[in-house]
């Protein structure tokens, strides 16, 4: 079986155990992780910090982006997910913490993300663990910092927006669904695009 069949199955998998906490059926797209990771830095970020790693579409890609001396801490709150990100990337930039995002400071010991991303599920989360999840990125990122929200839904755009000066939206439609891709930034008119 090939790896893209086996992860898609894995994936299945952790959907099928916890619904509500993977929130998607099949892995973000390539071509979504691309198109999100184009709306930031990652080259030249110090410090990246995942959200939701889940099988390593997004870390493969974030690594394959990121300099040579800069770190990745990657946050996967299901264990044997967590288990294969590390057995499947043998790279010492890359952290993997088995743990909840809201727990994210407690791993970050007081430093902070130049690129944050995050492919939490956040439709699908009980509202007061989305409400403090979300009310942490402003804190975990540098003050030139993005993060770098996907989602199946615009739903979460007004919680982004009342967190973040700058929010841009770009939809990414080589992803099933469809992925609404956000740049969040602290600086207001950061490579914001007004409403869109």
């Amino acid at each position: 079986m090939n790896q893209h069949i086996a992860d898609r199955l894995r994936f299945l998998r952790a959907f099928a155990a916890n619904p509500r906490q993977v929130g998607a059926i099949l892995p973000t797209s390539r071509q979504a992780v691309r198109d999100m990771l184009d709306l930031g830095d990652v080259a030249g970020a110090d410090l990246v910090v995942e959200l939701g790693a889940g099988t390593g579409v997004q870390t493969g890609e974030i690594l394959a982006r990121m300099r040579p001396d800069a770190r990745l801490v990657a946050l996967e709150i299901d264990l044997r997910l967590a288990e294969l990100l590390e057995e499947r990337f043998d790279d010492p930039r890359l952290q993997v913490v088995a743990d909840s995002a809201e727990n994210l400071a407690e791993h970050l010991d007081g430093e902070q993300a130049d690129v944050l991303v995050c492919a939490l599920p956040f439709t699908s989360l009980e509202p007061g663990l989305r409400r403090r999840i979300l009310e942490s990125l402003p804190k975990a990122i540098a003050p030139r910092g993005v993060a770098l929200v996907i989602q199946y839904s615009p739903l979460i755009q007004s919680e982004l927006r009342r967190l973040f000066p700058s929010v841009r939206r770009r939809i990414s439609v080589m992803n099933v669904p469809p992925a609404f891709l956000f740049a969040c930034r602290l600086e207001a008119g950061a490579g914001s695009d007004g409403g869109s």
